[in-house]
């Protein structure tokens, strides 16, 4: 009997002084970083140099050459956009 109490006792001891098994599992959280892509400088427009006594054709074509500058604009700024929006990989 004595000799039972002493086996519990013994295996009670021993499994204090177990340690447990830690598992590590891997999480994967989007960190949010800055965007390091410059910002395009605005090109000088067109309309804006035109004195204000310019002729209707004079304004005309300053008019459309702004549009094409302003495209060219919009698309560099488009590409900032997308490459500080774009997923990040590890």
């Amino acid at each position: 009997m004595m000799r039972a109490i002493l086996l519990l006792a013994a295996l009670a001891l021993a499994g204090c002084g177990a340690v447990p098994r830690v598992e590590v599992q891997e999480v994967k959280v989007p960190v949010p970083v800055e965007c390091r892509e410059p910002i395009p400088d605005r090109p000088s427009m067109p309309t804006e140099a035109l004195a204000d006594d310019a002729d209707p054709f004079e304004l005309l074509r300053a008019a459309l050459a702004e549009i094409d500058r302003r495209e060219g604009y919009e698309v560099r700024l488009l590409a900032a956009l997308m490459a500080c929006t774009r997923p990040i990989r590890p």
